[in-house]
């Protein structure tokens, strides 16, 4: 889950597994699968940030540029 926030400042928590795509409308524009569509203060680049660390924190992605400790 990851907490955005409205454009009328109230908190929103929403599960990124669901967001389908973000959009610069000027305003940030997410869309769910489910089609519900919500405009939140944060930048593309701060929403597509939480959503990176919400996947690594499942072990969806891999952690990208830290030392191997294995070699």
């Amino acid at each position: 889950m990851i907490q955005l926030t409205r454009l009328n400042r109230s908190s929103i928590v929403l599960n990124a597994i669901y967001i389908e795509r973000i959009e610069s409308t000027p305003d940030t524009l997410v869309t769910l699968t489910t089609g519900k569509k919500v405009h939140v203060l944060e930048t593309i680049e701060e929403v597509t940030d939480k959503v990176t660390d919400y996947y690594r924190k499942l072990n969806i992605l891999p952690r990208l540029h830290e030392p191997n400790l294995d070699e």
